[in-house]
């Protein structure tokens, strides 16, 4: 039977967190209504012994491995090329859901056919919540928030963090953090997926806007939660975007997001 739901977990040197989180969605109340699919981004350690190891006993579990590692929407585009659910759930492994989180997402897909993707309020474990849903950013936005800049205006950089908005209270969002949220599958093939040109961060941002070109909402739904880590990839500082690899992927992605957008209206 074809499963409504393919989740796709993407492992990149964390096969116990990767481990952890599958173990984690065979609780779901869908669980018989998915796959699993693991994909690994060409990890270059012992992840895939890991994967194989310890999944062998789920039989709705899938291992991919990638020939390289060409970035976060590249292993997403890789996994969903395998998938044949009708809703897609990209999933960090750093991501759990509640019990039946699934179930709540696919019945709000399924009584609102605009909706393109859904996102659940992310919490993290001292019970604070990330800031996961954001208005599209300016470049003035990206700068402030990793500088002085972000202190002398902090009304402009709240504006684009929605720290206006209600964490409670569903809405349309702009964009929503892409290490944890469901999307029609049919509606990120009309998508082409993540543009891979951004290997990391950015092509969450991107997808939203593309599927809002596309006439789809992008809706935040804080009645779903998952827990979350509370650590930032590409560092805090103004001098991590130098010093830290992934700071200087960060400002490599924000160059090419500005750019593929420029001149659009926000």
């Amino acid at each position: 039977m074809r499963p409504i739901v393919s989740v796709l977990v993407l492992n990149y040197r964390n096969a116990n967190a990767a481990v952890r989180c599958v173990q984690a969605l065979q609780a779901q109340t869908m669980n018989r209504s998915m796959e699993i699919l693991v994909i690994d981004n060409h990890s270059h350690d012992d992840s895939v012994g890991i994967l194989r190891n310890q999944l062998a006993c789920f039989s709705n579990v899938r291992i991919i491995e990638t020939s390289s590692n060409d970035g976060f929407g590249f292993g997403y585009n890789t996994g969903c090329s395998y998938a044949i659910g009708e809703y897609v759930l990209c999933n960090n492994p750093d991501k759990i859901l509640e019990l039946d989180g699934i179930e709540k997402m696919v019945r709000h897909m399924e009584n609102d056919k605009e909706i393109g993707i859904i996102a659940p309020r992310l919490i993290h474990a001292d019970g604070t919540h990330r800031l996961s849903i954001r208005r599209y950013p300016r470049l003035s936005d990206i700068i402030s928030r990793r500088s002085i800049i972000g202190n002398l205006f902090p009304r402009s950089l709240d504006t684009y963090l929605m720290k206006d908005a209600d964490v409670y209270t569903e809405q349309e969002v702009d964009w929503a953090i892409g290490g944890c949220f469901m999307i029609r599958h049919d509606v990120f093939l009309q998508l082409g997926g993540f543009d891979e040109r951004f290997f990391l961060f950015f092509e969450d941002t991107d997808l939203c806007r593309r599927c809002h070109n596309l006439g789809k909402k992008v809706i935040y739904l804080p009645s779903v939660t998952a827990s979350d880590k509370k650590n930032r990839l590409s560092g805090e500082s103004f001098f991590d975007l130098i010093f830290k690899k992934t700071g200087r992927i960060h400002v490599s992605s924000a160059f090419k997001y500005f750019w593929k957008w420029k001149g659009a209206r926000r």
